[in-house]
């Protein structure tokens, strides 16, 4: 933090030895001297010449806004992509500024850190993850530098994290598995070397469509016990004994056309009924 300090030799005034003595002191060399501006801006409508006041106040402070940036670097997010946030917050901070109550810079330097806050609590989680939890995560970390700063201090417990931060144990346990939660591991990663280079993405489990093919089944076999005995047969004949619909015709005693007919209606009939019975809730009828 840089502070400007006039130096003052004996036998002189603070006015003749440095003429900046006069000027208001400020806390950082990147805080400019812009009430005059802000003066403007209050007193302006909107339209050009306001937009323009805005933006030569934007230009004076973003200096400050990229320092403020930088105190978040190395923390998973590109500095420029941290700079672009703080001028988000700058902004906001210029908009919402009275200047009548007193500096700037005090105003702007916890709404611009708020705003960069708010990028990592709501952007940079790998896995979504609830407030609530978000903020047991923070009282956890936070907990645990604490009881653990003094030199050879044990890793705290869960006992000793919930009565240092009056949580309850699932309260911290929940903080504990957030702490995780930030950052995940991709799936194309390679388990240890002892795993023949199997990746993550290996040990996951895949959908088997043998699956669809049992719960079809089992949703036809009512419907087909429904069926007259002929339909049975036919499909049976044409479905599993994969014969032609001319053979079981001439099986039957019957034109090509009707075993058609009759196979086209038996499957419509078991098909609606295995439907109905999948889309059948409390209070629907169900189709047959």
């Amino acid at each position: 933090m840089l502070i400007e300090t006039p130096t003052i030799r004996p036998g002189t005034t603070p006015e003749s030895a440095d003429p900046s003595a006069t000027q208001a002191r400020r806390r950082h060399d990147d805080a400019p001297d812009t009430m005059a501006l802000f003066g403007r801006l209050a007193a302006l409508p909107n339209g050009p010449e306001r937009d323009a006041v805005r933006d030569e106040l934007v230009t004076a402070w973003l200096p400050m806004a990229h320092r403020i940036a930088g105190r978040f670097r190395d923390r998973g997010e590109s500095l420029e992509d941290l700079r672009q946030v703080a001028a988000l917050g700058l902004v906001k901070a210029i908009d919402r500024f009275d200047p009548e109550r007193g500096a700037f810079e005090s105003y702007a330097v916890p709404t611009i850190t708020g705003e960069v806050k708010r990028h990592f609590r709501d952007r940079m989680w790998a896995l979504r993850v609830p407030r609530r939890v978000q903020e047991l995560r923070n009282k956890v970390r936070v907990a645990r530098r604490e009881l653990a700063q003094s030199p050879g201090s044990p890793e705290p417990s869960v006992t000793a994290l919930a009565a240092h931060t009056g949580l309850t144990e699932e309260e911290v346990g929940a903080g504990m598995e957030a702490l995780e939660s930030f950052s995940t591991l991709s799936l194309d990663a390679e388990l240890s070397a002892g795993d023949d280079g199997y990746s993550l993405a290996d040990t996951l489990g895949a959908a088997d469509t043998s699956y669809d093919t049992v719960i079809d089944r089992e949703s036809a076999k009512e419907g087909l016990r429904r069926l007259p005995e002929r339909e049975r047969a036919i499909l049976y004949m044409r479905f599993f004994e994969d014969m032609t619909q001319s053979r079981i015709a001439d099986c039957l005693g019957i034109s090509q056309m009707h075993v058609s007919r009759l196979i086209s209606r038996s499957c419509a009939r078991v098909r609606d009924e295995a439907m109905g019975q999948r889309t059948a809730r409390p209070g629907h009828a169900v189709r047959t």
